[in-house]
């Protein structure tokens, strides 16, 4: 069993830069607390700080070091068009002078056209944008074929998680994050017992590992955003958190076993679902906190359901992770205006009578 301290010294000798205001606020969450019959904190990764937040800039922090050593000018990323991934990564390199490259694939058709959300962000901080129409693998040869491109162009392009190095590496920004969790719970006088987040790779490969290492009892439940691999997360959230051990010189072992993550409340990647849109409601109207569509929302959805289910109550101490992209939710409108329209009705049915 390691120390707080221990760890915080194994993650001070990578490469690291600056990017994240840290650390986060750990928030209780009274009102949701009284209405649930739990006790719920909230920890506000969405206040990281780089363009709107996220937990994507504690992980660029190392991933970015690492670019910078091999002596890159551009990054190359790539995810859907509304990406939380690629909106904090346009703005981590626009921070340390790098270009960035963003083929973005659409996947909700031509909702993903309007410059709005996370891609009116993305070219806000300079990024170069284009849409494709493709699917992953054919995002990934388009990656690959630009890499080559700036290549020949004379430029030193690093391409973002091409391998899964890159995933064990960004896995250490969540080994920190459960560091402040630990010392923050500590603090306001109680021990997790709990940890909800949407998460399928490195998020919770970070906390995994974190938990493993300091030997606390605490379970992470993590909630898919998508579907990609049935039943596959565990195995590769334990192999990434295996592999961010070494680059710590941890000696500890996350297996499969160890990893809780559902797909249960994934609907379809990239869309919300019905339950996800009344979690958005539920938290803003109770804690004036805004989550966003696709995968907060679907966390917190698991969350709802799970207290309904009677899987936690009055002794159980929760803290729900919030990972940000909260400019996601200006994308989304139609879906979350259609979910509001009978507060959108009552409100001119007053205004009628007033």
């Amino acid at each position: 069993m390691l120390t707080i301290n221990d760890v915080q010294t194994s993650i001070g000798t990578l490469p690291r830069v600056q990017l994240a205001t840290l650390p986060t606020p750990l928030q209780y969450m009274e009102n949701l607390s009284r209405l649930w019959g739990t006790t719920v904190y909230m920890k506000r990764d969405d206040l990281t700080g780089l363009a709107f937040g996220g937990n994507k800039t504690r992980m660029f922090e190392f991933l970015l070091a690492v670019a910078q050593q091999e002596g890159a000018d551009c990054v190359i990323a790539g995810a859907q068009a509304q990406s939380n991934y690629c909106r904090q990564m346009a703005a981590a390199c626009s921070k340390l002078g790098l270009d960035c490259y963003l083929p973005l694939r659409r996947i909700r058709g031509e909702k993903d056209n309007p410059v709005q959300g996370n891609l009116f962000l993305d070219l806000l901080v300079g990024a170069h944008v284009a849409l494709i129409d493709e699917d992953m693998n054919g995002q990934q040869q388009t990656m690959r074929a630009l890499t080559e491109q700036l290549k020949k162009a004379g430029r030193k392009p690093f391409m973002a998680r091409i391998t899964e190095d890159h995933v064990a590496l960004e896995s250490i920004g969540y080994v920190e994050c459960f560091l402040e969790i630990a010392s923050q719970s500590k603090a306001a006088g109680f021990t997790p017992t709990h940890v909800y987040v949407s998460a399928y790779d490195a998020t919770q490969s970070g906390l995994e590992l974190a938990v493993k290492a300091l030997g606390m009892d605490v379970e992470i439940i993590g909630i898919a955003p998508g579907t990609w691999e049935q039943g596959g997360a565990p195995v590769k959230i334990a192999k990434y958190a295996n592999d961010a051990a070494k680059l710590l010189g941890i000696k500890v072992e996350v297996t499969p076993d160890d990893i809780a993550n559902t797909e249960e409340y994934a609907g379809a990647y990239g869309y919300p679902t019905p339950e996800g849109l009344e979690s958005i409601q539920v938290v803003a109207r109770a804690e004036g906190v805004i989550l966003e569509p696709v995968y907060t929302a679907k966390a917190m959805a698991g969350l709802m359901d799970h207290i309904r289910k009677g899987q936690l109550g009055s002794k159980d101490k929760i803290v729900f992770l919030h990972t940000g992209g909260t400019p996601a939710i200006f994308a989304y409108t139609d879906e979350l205006r259609e979910k509001c329209k009978p507060l959108a009705d009552s409100v001119e049915r007053f205004l009628a009578d007033s």
